[in-house]
């Protein structure tokens, strides 16, 4: 379900290429839901970035998806838009995968609780181990586990643009749920302002085979007009790298 980055757009076969020719294979994991270990091996992964000398994140963003700093990008940016302030004190992230927003975001803020969604069980106990998040039950697209109205800033990166339509929407109207009255909504989805027709063109000739549904597009106007009859209006909105091209991240905050 995440790292909808190089390393999914190379599609399953790619990937244990690549893998193998730095020594290492893909196992199927038996306590994982279908998320990222699929794609991106837990015990592969972690070994290469003790290799490369880097974090997890930094090896992802510059090894295997040769982006180095895409992610504190991101990260430098929802900084300039204050999304870090006064300071949330509730985060939930859907789908952290390695956890390399996890971790940058921690490092922005101090969250007194800071809540995961992962469905890949390795990396999940990995993040908790790590940096003691929470990790609630996953089931499909649902947040039930978290109250109405608890969460300043609710959060997923490289997630949307690797589900179905249906899926991502299930979601949205969770994360307005969740999110409390002034708190913010944060992610990216691969819209029409990142598919001209050059871009759909690259998807298709050098994107590789892709995963089930990725790369998934979602129109950016259906973001915009469905959070705001759920109360969340739309701060900005900036491009962020993803494979061979870029997905829009969008910041919505709810009313208060």
């Amino acid at each position: 379900m995440r790292a909808a980055d190089r390393v999914a757009s190379l599609g399953k076969s790619g990937v244990r290429r690549l893998l193998g020719r730095a020594g290492f294979d893909i196992v199927r994991s038996t306590d994982n839901l279908g998320g990222v270990d699929d794609f991106l091996p837990f015990e592969a992964t972690m070994r290469a970035a003790r290799a490369s000398g880097l974090s997890v994140g930094d090896h992802i963003d510059e090894v295997m998806n040769g982006t180095p700093g895409a992610t504190q990008s991101t990260i430098d940016q929802l900084r300039a838009l204050g999304v870090y302030e006064p300071g949330p004190s509730t985060v939930l992230e859907i789908g952290p995968g390695s956890g390399r927003y996890l971790e940058k975001t921690l490092k922005e803020c101090s969250p007194g609780r800071y809540e995961i969604y992962e469905t890949a069980a390795p990396w999940a106990g990995y993040l908790v181990d790590t940096f003691g998040v929470v990790a609630q039950p996953t089931a499909g697209s649902s947040l039930s586990p978290t109250p109405d109205g608890s969460v300043d800033l609710v959060q997923a990166h490289k997630v949307f643009n690797t589900v179905t339509f249906l899926c991502a929407c299930r979601y949205f109207f969770e994360m307005a749920r969740v999110t409390r009255p002034g708190g913010r909504i944060v992610f990216d989805v691969m819209s029409e302002t990142c598919l001209d027709p050059a871009t759909v063109r690259t998807w298709a000739t050098e994107g590789g085979s892709g995963h089930d549904s990725f790369p998934a597009a979602l129109p950016r106007r259906t973001c915009v007009d469905l959070f705001a009859t759920l109360g969340c209006d739309l701060e900005a909105g900036f491009l962020a790298p993803m494979g061979v091209a870029s997905t829009e991240v969008l910041v919505f905050r709810k009313a208060a």
